[in-house]
């Protein structure tokens, strides 16, 4: 399988494109103004402590306060390691109002949602996370060969200082790798971690101590060790910059980026203008004529699988067995693309055959295998319903890329033109009677306006008979469907 990341660096937005096989699987977006805060840390003050819910808010200087459960909050000891932590019935043991600590953001802000912090600190290099208050060295679970995984292991263990604290994960991307390179990527976290000392010393509440690099750095750092065989970008600044960060720390990957110079933008050579646009759709079609609909909502996210045109070759139990296998490869996609995270409720077609619905599980899980997010599936119920949650940390494709509608505010749907036509009926009673006028004047939408003169047009004739004084209409060019005035003049 090819991969390949597409990075189109524009004035004051950064995307990047993760294509597998030329097929769309990830986009990333980075703004000046909707930065991601995920690993980012900040010098934070406890601003609200409720033990009711064994949480905290704290204070790091955003918008909202963010929230601090008592599971993500470490047990410092004198040493500032963490070690076989005790379970605490109260959290008041651990912060209090005033408090300053240093956090970390585990989860964006979302919608109504603050910032989720943890202050078990985690600080990743390109073959190795380190944990300053944590202890021992665990493998990437992705890394399935049990030598290679004791290899590693090894060789972390023999390049620990004697008396030093913190613990190690080594990651994917570390497969492979020698003892020098990990030896390099160990004495760069351990300099990082005392820079971070320092300046959280130094911070005031509410500052940022230290910031993730930005996406294209990232991408490098986090993409690269998974077998992405070529990066393009197509800003030659942001190219030298990238070729910099690959000479320090992998310079084995350098010639892997290239710098793009095509006339035609670099989203658009590659179709990926038009798959953005598809992925805000509620509709999903399918190869075989069937389709999906995404209802993306608060407490989660509805995914419904219909057969469509599809009418198969065989019998309805077949055509509805390979609708529904088709769609299952179709969501794992979705869900990477859009980023849906939380609870998520797929509808699949009621299927008869116990061996058939086996199957289609088993193709979601296989399609589901190359996320990276952290995904858990409940069996397929009796109704076609699957239950599963896909781990969230960060906005969804939608929420990023879009905002509420302000005719619908969100809802999705706007009353009709005959609704609007009898509140205006009932609001011209009201006012009539509520105030002496010589006329009622109608400010309303174009469609409502055409609906009073058509088909409403005896109505609203009997009606100005019946409070004995004329109506005036008058389009609103800014007027929502639904948005209406009645003026006495």
């Amino acid at each position: 399988m090819s991969v390949e990341i597409l990075i189109n660096v524009a004035v004051r937005e950064t995307r990047a494109a993760l294509l597998e096989n030329s097929v769309l699987q990830e986009l990333y977006v980075e703004r000046p103004s909707r930065r991601g805060l995920v690993s980012n840390l900040y010098k934070g003050r406890v601003s609200r402590v409720l033990p009711g819910m064994q949480a905290a808010f704290v204070d790091i200087g955003l918008e909202r306060t963010a929230f601090l459960h008592v599971a993500d909050i470490a047990h410092a000891r004198p040493d500032d390691t963490v070690v076989d932590l005790p379970a605490v019935d109260d959290i008041r043991r651990l912060v209090n109002p005033g408090d300053e600590i240093l956090v970390q953001v585990i989860k964006d802000p979302i919608g109504t949602k603050g910032a989720r912090l943890t202050t078990f600190i985690t600080l990743p290099s390109r073959y190795l996370v380190y944990m300053p208050r944590g202890e021992g060295i665990g493998v990437s679970t992705r890394i399935d060969d049990e030598a290679e995984r004791a290899r590693l292991k090894a060789a972390v263990a023999s390049l620990l200082r004697p008396g030093a604290t913190g613990g190690y994960i080594v990651r994917t991307a570390a497969q492979g790798a020698g003892v020098e390179d990990l030896r390099k990527d160990m004495a760069y976290l351990e300099r990082l971690w005392q820079h971070v000392q320092q300046a959280s010393e130094k911070a005031r509440p509410g500052q940022i101590v230290h910031e993730d690099l930005p996406l294209p750095l990232r991408l490098l750092r986090d993409e690269l060790g998974r077998g992405v065989d070529r990066v393009l970008v197509d800003s030659p600044r942001e190219y030298e910059r990238m070729l910099e960060f690959a000479s320090a720390f992998m310079p084995d990957c350098a010639t892997r980026i290239e710098l793009y110079t095509g006339q035609r933008p670099i989203f658009d050579l590659h179709g990926i203008e038009e798959e953005i646009e598809r992925a805000l759709d509620r509709r999903v079609p399918l190869k075989s004529g069937g389709h999906l609909v995404i209802d993306q909502r608060e407490a989660m996210t509805t995914i419904d699988v219909n057969t469509g045109a599809y009418v198969g070759h065989r019998n309805l139990e077949e055509t509805i067995f390979r609708t529904n296998l088709e769609a299952a490869v179709a969501i794992a996609r979705q869900l990477r693309l859009r980023n849906l995270g939380g609870i998520i409720i797929i509808d699949f077609i009621d299927m008869q055959d116990e061996p058939h619905r086996r199957q289609v599980i088993a193709a979601l899980e296989r399609a589901l295998a190359a996320d990276r997010a952290q995904t858990h599936i409940v069996s397929l119920s009796p109704l076609g319903l699957v239950e599963m949650t896909r781990k969230r940390t960060r906005e969804s494709l939608e929420h990023l890329l879009c905002a509420p509608c302000p005719s619908c505010e969100g809802r999705g749907y706007v009353k009709s033109p005959e609704t609007v036509c009898h509140e205006i009926f009932r609001e011209i009673v009201r006012q009539s009677r509520q105030f002496a006028s010589r006329e009622l004047l109608i400010l309303a939408h174009q469609d409502v306006v055409d609906r009073l003169l058509d088909e409403e047009a005896p109505a609203l004739a009997e009606l100005e008979a019946q409070i004995g004084r004329p109506m005036r209409l008058q389009v609103e060019a800014l007027y929502g469907i639904d948005q209406y005035d009645v003026v006495p003049v």
